[in-house]
């Protein structure tokens, strides 16, 4: 077991493979069509995601290692989209263009986050120029630590064998995500990480664990390559060499969704290794990766913070008052697991019923909500010299103990607007009569995506009232 994330910063992946644009379009589905007996759905978002060998790639970028990907794309809209995708995100793309086929998509429906039916459109690679390919290969693998192929038989991995050739006499380790029953193709690699099913269809069936390791060393020598991680769903994954064996369960809570899972592996595998860690250790960085993955929908990646959440059991977990650099950890984290965090600010000064229902509202717009609260000194500046009633550590401390509260900051400037433009919520929540576009901090958040959004505050309900209220009794 290993006891802490190593770090991947300055590691160079190279990753080869065949690539593909995944679309997710999903929406409500409450009725039957009369013209046939399907379900019928009302697409509400489209979305589309990087898949194949590209989700490796982007599973490399995610935890902070340099990654290149090298690929056969047709000359296309969908090519581009896909390389902007990857772009974004770190990966550097050296792409090939084929005249000759187009780029591989996959269409999904979903509903109620069940996917419906898959739609694939993609043409076999022929007549490409492989001598293109190979000179991108020799260049990209002389900076490289290790190389990972990708291989989902779509015909870029079709001269596998000189590729993995090439690594070995070059020193570079090789993984390989393999497909089809042919695994002679990858001899000389360092580590094929098959599925059961895969590994099964190779070897034929295995009743029991035993099976799996005779019949995976046997593969081994037969083949000549280092290990065999073979990835078991539910059970776990099992790592086997020619002297040892090593199984390891599931490290998922939940399973919701296991599209991509294998990418994280391999990525999460080679990442390790490349980091200095043996192969058995390099597993159990694979399967916490795993285990976070298939919690999430569709291809996605994990990070660094997610894995270290994972490895210390989640004591990381920081609520209540924090520090920025506590809550920009803690933003990224959630942002990067597909929560949406709102915030909002305030004085906060004597706590009353308005402020815990516009509380309330504002969480409602996301998972995760921020306040910010006014130090003492600028409460006097909005407020006159008699305020705050109370002081700046107290209000904090009542404001997060709210159950819909997940963080709470102090500020100290005038206004809100340089945290709003450091932490960038993805809604920033206002209550009174504002626009939208006159909120402090509001431009920078609609710039990097987000929204604003202005909630009525409860009327008759106020600090200014109730301290009135107080001084006529």
């Amino acid at each position: 077991m290993i006891s802490e994330i190593p770090g991947f910063k300055g590691l160079n992946i190279l990753v080869v493979g065949d690539l593909m644009l995944d679309y997710y379009w999903s929406g409500q589905t409450t009725r039957v069509s009369p013209e046939a007996p399907v379900p019928i759905v009302k697409v509400g978002k489209k979305e589309a995601r990087a898949g194949g060998a590209g989700n490796v790639a982007l599973n490399i970028a995610s935890l902070a290692a340099n990654v290149t990907l090298l690929g056969i794309v047709g000359d296309d809209n969908e090519a581009l989209e896909l390389q902007n995708l990857l772009e974004k995100k770190g990966v550097m793309c050296d792409f090939i263009t084929s005249n000759h086929a187009p780029t591989t998509c996959k269409l999904r429906i979903v509903a109620q986050h069940q996917q419906l039916i898959r739609l694939d459109f993609e043409e076999s690679l022929i007549d490409f120029d492989y001598s293109e390919l190979l000179a991108h290969y020799k260049k990209a693998l002389a900076t490289a630590d290790v190389v990972i192929f990708s291989d989902y038989a779509k015909g870029v991995l079709e001269h596998i064998p000189q590729l993995l050739e090439l690594a070995n006499k070059h020193g570079v380790k090789s993984f390989v995500d393999p497909k089809g029953t042919d695994f002679s193709r990858y001899q000389g690699a360092t580590l094929i990480t098959p599925n059961r099913a895969e590994f099964q269809a190779v070897v034929g069936v295995c009743n029991d664990s035993e099976q799996i390791i005779s019949k995976g060393q046997a593969l081994l020598a037969q083949h000549n390559i280092e290990a065999l991680l073979v990835t078991l769903s539910e059970h776990g994954m099992a790592l086997i060499k020619q002297s040892s064996s090593h199984f390891l369960p599931t490290h998922a809570r939940e399973v919701f969704d296991v599209t991509g899972a294998g990418d994280t592996v391999i990525a999460s595998m080679a990442l390790g290794v490349a980091s200095g860690l043996g192969l058995q250790h390099a597993m159990h960085l694979a399967n916490m990766a795993a285990g976070i993955v298939v919690g999430k929908f569709g291809t996605s990646t994990v990070s660094s913070h997610e894995l270290n959440r994972a490895l210390h059991g989640d004591k990381e977990n920081i609520s209540g008052v924090v520090t920025e650099d506590e809550l920009l950890n803690e933003i990224n984290f959630a942002q990067q697991s597909g929560e949406k965090v709102v915030m909002t600010n305030g004085c906060f000064d004597i706590l009353h019923a308005g402020h815990v229902a516009y509380l309330e509202q504002a969480r409602l717009l996301g998972d995760r909500l921020v306040v910010a609260i006014n130090s003492d000194a600028s409460v006097q500046q909005l407020k006159g010299k008699s305020r705050p009633i109370n002081k700046l550590a107290d209000r904090m401390t009542i404001i997060a103990a709210l159950g819909c509260v997940d963080w709470v900051i102090p500020f100290f400037e005038e206004t809100p607007e340089r945290i709003y433009n450091k932490f960038l919520p993805d809604v920033l929540v206002k209550g009174g009569d504002y626009k939208p576009e006159d909120v402090v901090g509001g431009e920078a958040v609609i710039k990097a995506g987000g929204k604003v959004k202005i909630l009525d505050f409860v009327d008759g309900k106020s600090t200014t009232t109730t301290i009135e209220r107080i001084k006529n009794q």
